[in-house]
C-alpha cells in the first residue's frame, strides 16, 4: 500500500518561500526529488512577484539540457501567489531529479509551495 506525506520543498527553510536568485541556467534550486525509484514527488508550486514590474519565470523540471524540461511563465507585479505547479510528478531516480527557476529579474520572485511524497 502507498503511503503519503506531506512535506516542505528541500530548499526550503522551516517552509518558507524560496527566492530565486537566478538569472539563467541552472537556476536557484527549489526542490530536490528522491533518489529511490518507487518514490514520486507530487509537486505544488506558487510564485510571488515583489516588483512592480512583470517578471518571466522559467522552471526546469528535473533537467537543464532539454526545451521540453522547461516551463516559462510571466508573473505579474505585485500578483500574489500564482500557480506553477498544479500537483505535477516527479519520479524517483537513482539520480535525484531537481527542479530549480531562474528569472529575468533577480531576487524579485519567490516560490512558495510543498510535495507529497508517495512511496510504495
Amino acid at each position: 500500500m502507498a503511503t503519503y506525506t506531506k512535506e516542505k520543498l528541500s530548499a526550503s527553510t522551516d517552509g518558507r518561500a524560496v527566492k530565486v536568485a537566478a538569472t539563467a541556467t541552472a537556476g536557484t534550486t527549489i526542490h530536490t526529488g528522491s533518489s529511490t525509484a518507487s518514490t514520486y514527488d507530487e509537486v505544488w508550486l506558487y510564485a510571488m512577484n515583489t516588483s512592480a514590474s512583470s517578471v518571466k519565470l522559467t522552471i526546469e523540471w528535473g533537467g537543464t539540457t532539454s526545451p521540453d524540461d522547461l516551463i516559462e511563465l510571466t508573473v505579474q507585479p505585485e500578483a500574489g501567489l500564482v500557480t506553477v505547479s498544479p500537483g505535477l510528478v516527479l519520479k524517483g531516480n537513482a539520480t535525484a531529479l531537481v527542479i530549480r527557476a531562474f528569472a529575468a529579474t533577480a531576487n524579485v520572485i519567490t516560490i512558495h509551495g510543498f510535495v507529497n511524497r508517495i512511496t510504495a
